[in-house]
């Protein structure tokens, strides 16, 4: 949703902006699928390689310049490529000069794509990207917010496969959230309600989890429409599911946005857990967060401002010591409620452009509407995240995707 008011060296940045339409040629396992478009090898990595859960390319960056440092910032700290060539989005580590693809000590830019952008794939719009999970061999899935699910090559970036998504009732949903579960199902969170759904590969329903009653929409809860769980993920080990809210309950301070936790139970289905409380930035709200490998969660903040364009800043949380709110009525400020601590990794305000354009306003042409990110590798202690922008289908937002190396 719009918030409120990849690699041998290339000299060059180019961005792809043809149109990119595939027909159905099948199905498999519920999706609809279709021939890639536009060949799909990739060149010879510059750099080491990386180990990747999805043995994709995506998760091969190679970030340029010095190893970045320290982590900068603290509980209360605040803020101070792909790169598209031709339509089988061959990814690049472009050559630079040192530092230059670094957004902070602790993260860099390696890239950042706008294949897909404006395209459709077997029928459907390929955009309003909210979510992004790797996905069983080799591909990465994203979720669009009108209720479908894309399989994309992790190499091209190429959709292989779509799945169209439905309420029990049939009706479209409000998707968000996505976690690629075990044995080719998803766990899809939906904002209108809001909801925590699983699925099966060939989209039937399998479980919904049940939801505090506190975080429904007014008037059976106290959520903000269009302000609910936007982002979704499953702690190592696959044992607890995480959503974050996008913005507070009425009644709680602004900027406290809840964390709500579930538990697999022996029988496979989910239960109510913790609760937690996180701070956001004054005036931003929490799109996604995607779990590390060591059980801490990296949390995407973003905002909007109509003539300045977006705001994006990414940050390591750390709940384990954070009060379980579940109890908690109102988060106004009361003794004795520890919030999850965050630090800071980067605005990506700072990042290099890369050459990116911006078809509207913004502090870096870099930027657009962030909503969508992942972890799909990690090399000698950094990760290999990759981002998406939802374009909200309109001609001044564009579907984006980003490389970033973090170390934390």
């Amino acid at each position: 949703m719009r918030p409120r008011p990849l690699l041998a060296a290339l000299a060059t940045t180019l961005t792809a902006t043809t149109c990119l339409t595939t027909t159905p040629a099948g199905t498999s396992a519920g999706f609809t699928t279709g021939p890639l478009a536009g060949p799909t090898a990739t060149p010879p990595l510059a750099g080491p390689t990386t180990e990747s859960p999805t043995g994709s390319a995506i998760a091969e960056f190679t970030a340029t310049g010095p190893a970045p440092g320290p982590v900068v910032g603290s509980a209360t700290a605040s803020p101070a490529g792909f790169t598209a060539a031709g339509p089988a989005a061959r990814f690049a580590a472009g050559s630079a000069v040192p530092g230059s693809r670094a957004c902070s000590p602790a993260v860099s830019l390696t890239g950042f794509s706008d294949v897909l952008d404006k395209t459709t794939y077997a029928g459907t719009f390929v955009g309003n990207l909210s979510a992004l999970a790797p996905d069983r061999h080799g591909t990465l899935a994203a979720l669009s917010d009108r209720s479908a699910l894309f399989r994309l090559d992790a190499r091209t970036l190429q959709p292989v496969g779509v799945l169209p998504l439905a309420d029990e009732s049939g009706a479209a949903l409000d998707a968000e959230g996505l976690v690629a579960d075990g044995g080719g199902t998803y766990l899809v969170s939906s904002e209108t309600e809001p909801s925590v759904r699983r699925y099966s590969g060939d989209g039937r329903i399998l479980d919904r989890l049940p939801v505090p009653d506190a975080l429904r929409t007014d008037p059976a809860g106290r959520a903000q429409r269009n302000g609910t769980f936007e982002g979704l993920t499953l702690l190592p080990g696959g044992r607890t599911l995480v959503a974050s809210m996008e913005y507070a309950l009425a009644g709680d301070s602004p900027g406290l946005v809840r964390v709500q936790t579930w538990q697999r139970t022996p029988g496979g289905t989910f239960r109510p857990a913790a609760q937690y409380a996180y701070p956001a930035d004054p005036g931003l709200g929490v799109p996604e967060i995607t779990a590390t490998p060591d059980g801490r969660l990296l949390v995407l903040e973003r905002g909007f401002t109509a003539g300045v364009g977006n705001t994006v800043r990414l940050y390591l949380a750390d709940p384990r010591h954070a009060t379980d709110t579940s109890r908690v009525a109102y988060l106004t400020g009361q003794d004795g409620v520890r919030t999850v601590r965050k630090t800071l990794l980067a605005d990506l305000a700072a990042c290099p452009t890369l050459g990116a354009t911006a078809k509207q306003p913004q502090p870096n042409p870099l930027l657009d509407n962030i909503e969508g990110m992942a972890v799909t590798g990690r090399t000698k202690g950094r990760l290999d995240v990759v981002l998406v922008s939802d374009d909200n289908q309109g001609d001044t937002q564009t579907t984006r995707f980003y490389g970033l190396r973090v170390r934390l």
